[in-house]
């Protein structure tokens, strides 16, 4: 009988739920014999099996669930193992295929090779041998999809990164680095387009709490009917509409940072709730009937207007204003370091070149 994920027999050694998990061997041969030996080896190795006793159902199983390694017959009526290698590599390209052969077809096993296959191992199976050569392909995999994470951490830490030399932005760059090291609240001051959220992020990332959360909201680019319930959460039935209980942006930044950017733009409503958050450290829910949850959060602000003025002209509470305005950091606009520019201009061509994978170096000195 083949096992799939309807079947009772679909377990790892300790007989727990492996669908959901990474690194699985799938074995797939018209032998039983070979599929219940091979199944029994691997858990007693603490690997985690799916098994199939043709090919139809082999790829049947590579379609529907995220196997490691593929170990398959090469011989086989309908799909054949090299069928198979051929859909692993489209379907699930990081799946290393190892291919099980008898003599007298180890040149088409080489020839497989040279098309992905990982390696073969022949017939009559050797156990150390088979659990060894699965295992090293399992390594190999696990890093092959570690160094793909490295790759799009770095990527997305060179499409995030603060490039600037001139003297205006050394000077805000010194204040940012310095607040990082505190638990202050940020306010960042700058027109649009600065990089306030990069600094933001920055200010996270060389804080003590920068393997926590970092969240960020645009203030003035959500609803004012909606933007208490995105910011603090509700419970279910607090409005029309609230069909479960949801939490909010304060406690998703739990333990981390939380950025609001264009703070400027939040109602006198929502400032008296964030003005509890700043001085009680709790939130309550819409439609909490009073019930406060204690959160610990970093908060950095960000806005593009005058809040000074705001305040004179009674539109910001003069108290939330100087609860916010503990660190003022002032972001010059590009005009005021203008420096600055040859380098943004090399940054970004540099990024969208590899992005769209074209040959790009730079730019003339007219341009």
């Amino acid at each position: 009988m083949t096992r799939s994920s309807d079947s009772p027999e679909a377990t790892d050694a300790a007989g727990g739920d492996l669908w959901a998990r990474e690194h699985v061997v799938l074995v797939v041969d018209d032998e039983p014999s070979i599929v219940d030996s091979l199944a029994k080896i691997f858990a007693r190795e603490n690997i985690k099996v799916l098994t199939a006793r043709d090919g139809e159902t082999g790829l049947e199983l590579l379609r529907k669930h995220r196997v490691g390694v593929l170990l398959t017959d090469l011989m086989m009526p309908k799909v054949s193992g090299l069928d198979l290698l051929k859909a692993a590599k489209t379907l699930a390209p990081e799946t290393e295929v190892i291919l099980m052969t008898a003599y007298g077809t180890v040149e088409t096993a080489v020839q497989a090779m040279k098309e992905g296959a990982y390696d073969f191992v022949t017939k009559p199976l050797k156990r150390a041998h088979v659990t060894r050569t699965v295992r090293n392909a399992l390594e190999k995999q696990s890093l092959l999809i570690e160094n793909r994470a490295l790759r799009a951490q770095l990527a997305e830490k060179r499409r995030r990164a603060i490039i600037g030399t001139s003297l205006a932005w050394r000077r805000t760059m010194d204040t940012v680095m310095q607040a990082a090291a505190s638990e202050a609240t940020v306010l960042l001051l700058g027109e649009s387009g600065t990089g306030k959220e990069l600094l933001a992020r920055a200010i996270h990332e060389h804080s003590p709490r920068a393997s926590q959360p970092f969240v960020a909201i645009n203030c003035a680019a959500i609803p004012e009917s909606i933007l208490e319930a995105e910011l603090f959460g509700y419970e279910k039935g607090a409005f029309t509409g609230a069909a479960q209980r949801r939490e909010g942006r304060f406690e998703a930044a739990d333990g981390g940072t939380l950025f609001l950017d264009e703070i400027g733009e939040i109602s006198r409503h929502v400032q008296v709730k964030l003005l509890r958050v700043l001085q009680e450290g709790e939130i309550e829910r819409l439609g909490g009937a009073g019930r406060s949850r204690r959160i610990d959060i970093r908060l950095i602000a960000a806005t593009n207007v005058d809040l000074a003025a705001e305040v004179r002209e009674g539109r910001f509470r003069e108290d939330l204003y100087y609860r916010l305005n503990v660190v003022p950091v002032h972001v010059p606009p590009l005009r005021d370091r203008r420096d600055d520019i040859p380098l943004l201009v090399q940054h970004f061509i540099s990024v969208y070149a590899d992005k769209n994978g074209k040959p790009i170096r730079g730019c003339t000195p007219s341009a």
